[in-house]
């Protein structure tokens, strides 16, 4: 009797095992070829064939406690439910993976305490997957939970410019982890100032996204930053010195803005220019499509120094982008002295420039008389004044002079070693012509130069004239005069005779 109830027992869970094998794979299938397209819905064939195939597996199992069933029928019922649990976790995965993705929630462009330009990127994870995933998987499901569908992994960030060079520091950053709903913030430098960039995010199992982005300003910030490549030059007293300013904005509430020199002495003047019309400019307006403007600082030196502007000592001052409401209060202290510490506090744009007043040396010759009659066995004696009207001192001057042929020349002296502001020397020149020079007008040009904080110096050209009138002949002249005496006298003897007659 009892091996009639066993066989019995037997048979009944052959067909079980033989209906649940058909349900998970006739009914069930493991794969399908539209799961690959669908994945959602092969996740839910995948969840109800899991599901199953463990309600099997337990029955299997408490059938086989109960000694009703062999352990090769439970090893089968095992290996079914194994099947059906890494075929879920694999259509979990598919869904999860396929719908990770990173969005750039903003980028925000400003400039840090040092003037360097700085990005604000800001990263979320917008993974609709895991939602979906949710819909058909309890969220205490242990699979689901160890999975991590709300949680992107290992997610590498760089900046690129339109030829796909990094330009961000660091080159690249790492977000060990980006959860859903939290979004994470990176801050770059950008060694390329640009308005717009592309940012390169890689993640998951090597998706890569490329997005070109324009970059925003920061809202909170009421700023236009300047900047000029020309920060510091050298320029001679009596000219000016042209500063380039490239102005952006960093404002999202105000675009007009005024322009404005602190720290400046008032007997040096100033004027803004607008780099493309050469228009004077006080105020400067920005617009939705134009964030960025050039302009330039013309900065005109006094021709003499004073106690401002002295030789070779540097002038710091300030150019400052003043919002309009601002304008008004800044100008009123213009001329007083500024640090950088106190114009951070005002909250403006601003940079500062250097101005290194430099002297030059100005050499004026003079000369009281230019033209000069001499005779053929005599010289002329030339004194020119030569007086610095310049700014600095003028060193190691002298004189050449062109002569015609044959023509000797002496200067004394053949240098002066140097020659102060407002100061003058005194050369002498020598010039004699050759003994058979025939009689004419001859010009000789005399040139100067000198050097000036080591800069050449080349003086006026001043030309002289010299005229060498025609020899007188001795022997002539005597035979002439004998000639007339003795005309005379015989006139007189003449007259006598003929009047005794």
């Amino acid at each position: 009797m009892r091996w009639r109830v066993r066989f019995v027992c037997l048979l009944m869970a052959v067909s079980i095992w033989i209906a649940v094998s058909q349900t998970v794979c006739g009914q069930s299938p493991m794969f399908n070829q539209r799961d690959d397209k669908y994945r959602v819905l092969g996740l839910k064939r995948a969840k109800e064939a899991y599901e199953v195939a463990r309600a099997e597996f337990d029955r299997q199992k408490e059938l086989f406690d109960r000694k009703l069933i062999s352990s090769v029928e439970l090893d089968r019922a095992r290996n079914v439910f194994a099947d059906a649990e890494v075929n879920y976790q694999q259509s979990l995965l598919a869904v999860i993976f396929e719908q990770q993705y990173v969005s750039v929630t903003s980028a925000v462009k400003y400039y840090d305490s040092d003037g360097q330009r700085r990005v604000r990127l800001t990263l979320s994870n917008m993974s609709s997957g895991s939602a979906e995933a949710q819909k058909l998987v309890h969220l205490d499901d242990p699979i689901f939970r160890s999975l991590q569908p709300d949680i992107i992994n290992n997610i590498y960030v760089s900046l690129l410019n339109d030829d796909r060079a990094i330009i961000s520091q660091p080159y690249e950053a790492k977000i060990s982890e980006l959860r859903f709903g939290e979004p994470h913030t990176i801050d770059f430098a950008i060694l390329e100032d640009l308005d717009a960039v592309t940012v390169s995010v890689i993640y998951g199992s090597g998706t890569e996204r490329m997005i070109k982005i324009y970059l925003q300003k920061d809202s909170t910030v009421n700023k236009v930053a300047v900047n000029s490549e020309q920060f510091s030059q050298e320029v001679e007293l009596g000219r000016s010195a042209t500063f380039d300013l490239n102005l952006e904005l960093f404002s999202g509430r105000a675009n007009t803005f005024g322009l404005e020199v602190v720290g400046l002495s008032p007997e040096i003047s100033r004027l803004f220019r607008d780099s493309s019309s050469q228009a004077r400019l006080s105020q400067v307006r920005f617009s939705e499509a134009t964030r960025s403007k050039k302009a330039s600082l013309e900065v005109s030196l006094p021709d003499r120094p004073s106690d401002a502007v002295v030789i070779d000592k540097t002038i710091s001052f300030f150019v400052l982008v003043i919002p309009t409401d601002k304008v008004e209060t800044i100008r009123r202290f213009a001329n007083q002295e500024w640090t950088t510490e106190e114009l951070q506090k005002l909250d403006v744009g601003f940079v500062r420039l250097d101005l290194v007043p430099r002297g030059k040396g100005r050499l004026l010759v003079k000369a009281t008389q230019l033209y000069y009659a001499i005779e053929d066995d005599e010289q002329a004696t030339v004194t020119l004044d030569l007086v610095n009207e310049g700014s600095d001192r003028l060193d190691n001057i002298s004189l050449q002079l062109d002569l015609p042929l044959n023509w000797t020349k002496q200067i004394v002296p053949t240098a002066v070693p140097s020659i102060s502001v407002g100061v003058d020397a005194i050369v002498r020149l020598t010039i004699a012509p050759p003994q058979d020079v025939a009689p004419g007008k001859y010009d000789v040009r005399v040139r100067s130069t000198a050097m000036s904080n080591g800069q050449p110096v080349i003086g006026e050209d001043k030309t002289i004239t010299i005229e060498v009138l025609p020899g007188s002949n001795l022997i002539g002249t005597t035979l002439l005069v004998l000639v007339i005496v003795g005309l005379v006298a015989g006139l007189v003897v003449f007259g006598i005779r003929l009047s005794r007659k």
